[in-house]
């Protein structure tokens, strides 16, 4: 499929974090354009780009700055979650460090658009340099008049500030971000129905939209090229059902010839990423599995690398899109362990607000143990799915179904991998029980 270049257009460029090279590079035409655009115009141009949110959930992007009220009778804020903490996704950290104009152009367009006078980057605590570099260029853009009071001459004043997390994966959820940001301790919220929405009541009680870094960025190429330019790339039509237009960054990771992050078009196969894009599989080995979308998601086989790239599609192959981050694993791998692995992280980052996730999480930790340590038991492999079932759902936040959908996927594919360990771990304990016959008579 060929290959077209919207935010990673002048990545390569020299200096290209610097705003005197942005500048030459079309810097901030967008916004001088949008500031000159109704706010509603704007809303309409994202519409017609069929943006998606690309930091997971894959929303509608419009939707959200749709719903915010449309008046200045009170403080607006625009957040955009710069925590990426999923296991395997780099492609923020690649925009902050290599473009931080971008997002901030980005900032000032979605800002404007929403009628918010506040923007915060909200960044994760281990992100150091990224957070050095957006506040770079925060300070280039005030020097320029491009942030602050009457921004261009518009009469619009705007100010962007950074907020560094202290490393916490469950703030990455929006509604944990938002008590991050006001101090508090970041644990996730009710959503609705029993509370409004965040473009209701969000940050301090205000109307409040969040953006992933990405989602964002992704505003400035649609304003300069046109939502009809951006929208002829992808898959499905919009306006006829489900649609995954234009790019997305993919950060490939694994057993890999050159990982790294690609900006794909929707749609794109995923053997064709692999393969081509990334570069095959390093030493050649045989592929055994991959995970599309970052940790989180199901992990599929090879008989599903014809599958395209977009959400959609992984979804009708029984994963997700998700953070755009393209695990890739050989035949050198055991996948019990490589679960159990996962099963650590989320059990470790898990804030220990509900029953089911914290309980749920230490138990599939302590069960994969076991397993892996010669013990395991012929019940131990549905005792898995068991907890599965009983935390999946149940959860004020996505980090529950986070920390058990690796391992559906896995018993999907490998669930034979986890019998040999729990027959091992049966035929060790008879072979000690029959020594210990032996030495009692």
């Amino acid at each position: 499929m060929d290959q077209v270049k919207f935010l990673f257009k002048y990545r390569d460029v020299p200096n290209y974090a610097d705003i005197d090279v942005y500048l030459k590079h079309s810097g901030y035409a967008a916004a001088r354009r949008a500031l000159q655009m109704e706010h509603d115009d704007i809303i309409d141009e994202i519409k017609r780009s069929g943006l998606r949110g690309r930091g997971g959930a894959g929303f509608p992007t419009f939707i959200k700055w749709n719903g915010i009220p449309k008046n200045w009778e009170q403080p607006h804020y625009l957040i955009i979650n710069a925590d990426e903490g999923e296991p395997g996704t780099a492609k923020d950290r690649d925009i902050m460090n290599a473009m931080p104009h971008l997002l901030i152009e980005g900032c000032i367009i979605a800002s404007w658009a929403i009628r918010s006078n506040a923007c915060y980057i909200y960044i994760r605590g281990e992100y150091m340099q990224p957070a050095r570099q957006v506040q770079k260029a925060i300070d280039e853009a005030y020097e320029r008049g491009f942030l602050g009071k009457n921004i261009l001459g518009s009469g619009y004043d705007l100010d962007v500030y950074v907020h560094m997390g202290a490393g916490s994966y469950e703030c990455g959820e929006e509604t944990a971000l938002m008590s991050s940001l006001m101090g508090e301790r970041g644990m996730p919220r009710h959503k609705p129905p029993a509370a409004p929405l965040p473009v209701i009541s969000g940050v301090w009680q205000r109307p409040t939209v969040i953006n992933n870094v990405e989602t964002i960025a992704t505003v400035v190429p649609i304003m300069n090229s046109g939502p009809d330019e951006y929208a002829k790339y992808g898959t499905g039509i919009l306006g006829q059902g489900p649609a995954s237009r234009g790019t997305k960054l993919v950060t490939v990771s694994g057993h890999v010839k050159k990982p790294g992050n690609y900006e794909v078009v929707l749609g794109t196969p995923v053997r064709e990423i692999i393969y081509d894009i990334a570069g095959g599989m390093w030493k050649d080995r045989p592929l055994k599995f991959f995970i599309p979308g970052g940790s989180s998601v199901k992990m599929l086989t090879p008989e599903f690398l014809d599958t395209p790239y977009d959400y959609e599609s992984l979804k009708s192959a029984g994963s997700a899109l998700g953070s755009g981050g393209l695990i890739v694993c050989d035949d050198s791998v055991t996948v019990p362990a490589f679960i159990a692995r996962l099963c650590e992280f989320y059990a470790h980052e898990s804030c220990g607000k509900c029953t089911p996730c914290r309980e749920g999480t230490n138990w599939l930790v302590k069960i994969h143990r076991r397993l892996l340590a010669g013990g395991g038991r012929p019940s131990d492999v549905d005792l898995l799915l068991q907890i599965c079932a009983n935390v999946e759902g149940r959860s004020f936040c996505g980090l529950g179904d986070a920390a058990v959908w690796p391992i559906q996927g896995a018993m999907r594919f490998f669930r034979d991998e986890y019998e040999e360990l729990a027959r091992s771990g049966e035929a060790a304990r008879s072979k000690q029980f029959d020594q210990l016959k032996v030495l009692n008579n």
